[in-house]
């Protein structure tokens, strides 16, 4: 069982960056795809950026390449995401995930909010 916990969020003004977290319960990351997704009121989670369990590979949505960057640091049994250039479409509730390479997300966080708005 992986138990992961996002950090980072809050309110930013358009264009700003947010840096978020996601620390995971165990000491086998290294083993799991992990990726962002988010869900904006009223609309259907989507997926935002992922990377895999070597680190070497990452993919984004089309509209956030560019902007955002997902990375990861097994020794910390963490992953990140840099959000930069940020635009009042990007506020969601934000959610980390984790599972095992070529297969389904099946590990969640709660989520952590961001909003961007002046």
């Amino acid at each position: 069982q992986v138990q992961l916990v996002e950090s980072g969020g809050g309110l930013v003004q358009p264009g700003g960056s947010l840096r978020l977290s996601c620390a995971a319960s165990v000491r086998t990351l290294w083993r799991y795809a992990m990726g962002w997704f988010r869900q904006a009121p009223g609309k259907e989670r989507e997926f935002v950026a992922g990377i895999r369990s070597s680190g070497g590979s990452a993919d984004y949505a089309d509209s956030v390449k560019g902007r955002f960057t997902i990375s990861r640091d097994n020794a910390k049994n963490s992953i990140y995401l840099q959000m930069n250039s940020l635009k009042p479409e990007d506020t969601a509730v934000y959610y980390c995930a984790a599972g095992n390479p070529g297969g389904a997300f099946n590990y969640w966080g709660k989520g952590t909010q961001v909003t961007v708005s002046s």
